[in-house]
């Protein structure tokens, strides 16, 4: 079989509602313990066409690997709308702003949680290296 029907054959799992596109929901549903905002992070950041879904190219994409200073450069921009603009780190008010705009409704005690699973220094707040472990684990 072709690496692309592979990869094509892939995608039809993920997609179950067979609209040639998978949705945060979808992506939760084919990966075990992957939380609905890490789900939505990941499409967003993965998302070439801002249709907040992932096509089979966007797919495609991330099963391959983009080369790791594209990586870096997504990683950076996705970090970029969780941190309060000028900041250098994600707080768990900044984190509760943008996950109220992907429609995910959480408290500011539900994000400290959320932070304080990747936090390696203890400081409260998310860094972009922490932001990058956290986003591997959910991809």
């Amino acid at each position: 079989m072709e690496k692309y029907e592979q990869f094509e054959r892939v995608f039809s799992h993920f997609d179950s509602n067979n609209d040639g596109k998978i949705s945060p929901e979808e992506l939760c549903q084919c990966v075990a313990d992957m939380a609905a905002e890490e789900a939505e992070a990941a499409v967003a950041l993965m998302d070439s066409d801002g249709d907040g879904l992932l096509s089979l190219e966007d797919f495609v994409k991330i099963v391959e690997g983009a080369g790791e200073e594209e990586r870096q450069s997504d990683l950076m921009a996705a970090f970029k709308l969780y941190a309060p603009e000028g900041s250098s780190c994600i707080t768990a008010e900044s984190l509760k702003r943008m996950l109220s705009r992907l429609g995910e409704r959480r408290s500011v005690h539900d994000c400290k949680n959320m932070i304080a699973t990747f936090d390696l220094n203890g400081d409260g707040v998310l860094n972009f290296d922490e932001f990058k472990i956290m986003m591997s684990s959910a991809c």
